[in-house]
Formats: C-alpha cells, structure tokens, sequence
C-alpha cells in the first residue's frame, strides 16, 4: 500500500467515523443499546426455576412425608401454595395454572421407605415444557437424594450406593453463566451487520454513491474505509459487554482474553463481510435491513443459543458448520466457562477464519459491481 492510498482509506475513515457518531441518536444505538440488551437479554433469557408453584397431595401424612416436603422447600426452588387430600384438587390446580409441579405421596410412604421401595408421583405442568424438564430433574434429585440419606439415617446397611452428584464448570446450574456469553455473541453480531448493511446503499439513497464513483478512492479503498469503523466499534462494544458480563452476572472467565479477542477479530470479520455482502446486492435501506434479518434470524437459530445442535436435524446440523454464530459461541463459552485455549479450540477458529475468507471474497467481487451500478 502506498502513502497516497493510506492517505486516502484515512481520509474515508475520518469521514465514516464523523457520519456514525455526529448523530447523538446513532451513538446511543451503537453504544448504549448493547449493554441494554445484554442487561435485558441477560435476566429474559433464563431457564433457571426459582420458587415454583407446587401443590402437595400427602396420603401418608407422617414424620417421613413432612420430612419429604421439608427438603423439597429447603432448596429454593420450589414454594408449597396448596395441600390436599384430594388427587382431584391436584388436577385442578395444574389446569388453573395454580401449580407447576404437583406431589402425589401414596399412604404407607414411610413404611415402604424404609424397606427402601417407596413411591412418590410427580405431576409437571408439560405446557411450559423448559421449565417443567428443568423442575422435573430438579425435584428428582431431591427425592433421590433424600431417599438416601433416609436409608442411611435409619440403617447404614441399607444404603449400597453413596450417589453424589456434581456439575463441573457451572456447580450451581446457572443458566445466565451458560447464556449471557452467547447473548454477546448475539450482539456483536446484530451490530455488525446493522452498521455493514447499510453502508453502501445509505450512500445510494443520498445520492452520493455517484461522487464516490468519481473520487480518486478506489473500490477497495472505499470498502476499507467503510468497514474499519465498524470494526473498531464492534470491538469496543465487544469489551463493554463482556466487562458488563463479568462484574454485573458474574460471569466466570477462567480462559486467556487473548483467546476472546482473536475469536471475536475473525467473528467480526466475517460479520463485516456478511453485512458488506448484503449491502452490495440490496438496492434501498429497507431491503438491506430485511436481508439482514433473513440471514440473521436462522443464524441465531443454529448457532446453539437456544437448541443443542445434537438435537437438530442432521440436514441442519450440516448447516450449522456453515455458521460464524455457532463457531463463535463454542470458543466464548468454552474460553469462559471452561477455561479452554488455542489447542482445544482450533477447529472453530479455523472454521471462522475460513468462513471470513470465503465471504469477504464474495464481497470484494462482488462490490465494485455495486458501485458501478
């Protein structure tokens, strides 16, 4: 590159950051609606059950079946809000949406828990079907748990398995430490393409594509003049967000920063090219705005933020490969929660870096063709 062409792109640069910070409304959308949604995103985007509404049928009504509901409230996670002696009054409760989960306790409960081989139904509200799994699995391990510290109370012997369960990397199952880096993933990504999409043809619509034409700025000048804003915006948007993540959730961060940023250079840049690309073929605002979305809501989709990518479709399982999104959030979240590096992680860079390639390719042919229309 010449002094005269870094002249030049510095010039377009100047001229990019002049245009996207002059408006205090441009500003407070690149700026401050990041660490709003991450705020918003970071406490919607919750699976966690917390003082879930539970009805209690208790047949048995002794020492034991108290001492059952005692350790069922104990955790938090579930709050008693009605008792019965009626089966019917458990129905009932559930089709009013007065309970989510609902405990049947069979008469003998003791008697058979003793012997080791009693029996406690659980009823789970299935129309909220995330909250009711993650109650489900919840009230099983504490019925589990509490079964056998039964056995091991009353007789030692009886008790030929000492189950203990730990999660590692997340100890306390919370779902925010799991999704609040994948929202960053979301954001940054949203960001990119919303100030990529509209670069080219914002210029069109004004009318001064057509002086741009006959600048002494070349195609490819012009394209790095209009991306490296972006970029620098996306990056300082990106270490406010995850700042926000680690003081305000609390998100752990047991892997190297270096591990983030190098991720999120290639996850921005492929960004930069997605939404390049999408300005070159659109011809007014809105249209770039639609096509934005149309990429961007699939993308979300089968990145994994909200589906285990195991569960899909082996059709779109394939697709995902195809995904910056999905790449992304398994290096944010392994780097994070984990603790993983470079050596572990290498196939998802490799995937984002060839994913940037390929398209920044297609954009830089496809772009002087733009300009020339």
């Amino acid at each position: 590159m010449t002094s005269r062409q870094a002249l030049r792109i510095r010039e377009m640069v100047k001229k990019e950051f002049r245009q996207l910070l002059r408006d205090p409304r441009t500003r407070a959308i690149i700026f401050v609606s990041p660490i709003i949604q991450l705020l918003m995103f970071g406490y919607a985007v919750n699976t966690d059950i917390r003082h879930t509404a539970t009805f209690v049928v208790d047949h048995d009504a002794t020492a034991a079946s108290r001492r059952l509901i005692d350790a069922v409230t104990a955790s938090g996670y579930f709050d008693i809000t009605g008792r019965s002696q009626r089966p019917a009054d458990l129905v009932k409760a559930l089709d009013h949406g007065d309970a989510l989960v609902g405990i049947e306790i069979p008469a003998g409960f003791a008697r058979e828990l003793a012997l080791g081989r009693a029996d406690v139904q659980i009823v789970v509200d299935g129309t909220e079907s995330n909250s009711a799994t993650v109650a489900q699995g919840y009230i099983q391990r504490i019925v589990r748990e509490f079964a056998l510290g039964y056995a091991v109370g009353a007789d030692a012997s009886a008790a030929g398995i000492d189950f203990r369960a730990r999660a590692w990397y997340n100890p306390n199952l919370e779902s925010r430490v799991y999704n609040v880096p994948a929202v960053i993933g979301m954001l940054i990504m949203l960001m990119c393409l919303l100030l990529t999409a509209l670069a080219v043809v914002r210029e069109r619509e004004l009318g001064t594509l057509d002086q741009l034409r006959v600048s002494p700025l070349s195609p490819t000048e012009l394209m790095l003049g209009k991306t490296l804003p972006v970029a620098v915006v996306a990056l300082v948007d990106l270490v406010a967000v995850t700042l926000l993540a680690i003081v305000w959730f609390e998100v752990p961060m047991r892997g190297a920063p270096l591990a983030v940023l190098t991720a999120a250079v290639l996850y921005i840049l492929s960004g930069l090219a997605i939404g390049l690309l999408i300005s070159t073929v659109s011809k007014t605002q809105q249209e770039a705005f639609l096509s934005m979305f149309l990429f961007f809501q699939p993308a979300i989709i089968l990145s994994g933020f909200f589906y285990p990518i195991e569960s899909m479709p082996r059709i779109f399982q394939w697709l995902t490969v195809l995904n910056p999104v999905r790449h992304f959030l398994e290096i944010i979240r392994a780097v994070f929660l984990k603790g993983a590096g470079f050596g572990t992680l290498w196939p998802q860079y490799l995937a984002l870096l060839a994913l940037a390639a390929v398209v920044l390719g297609l954009a830089i042919v496809r772009f002087p063709r733009s300009m020339a229309s």
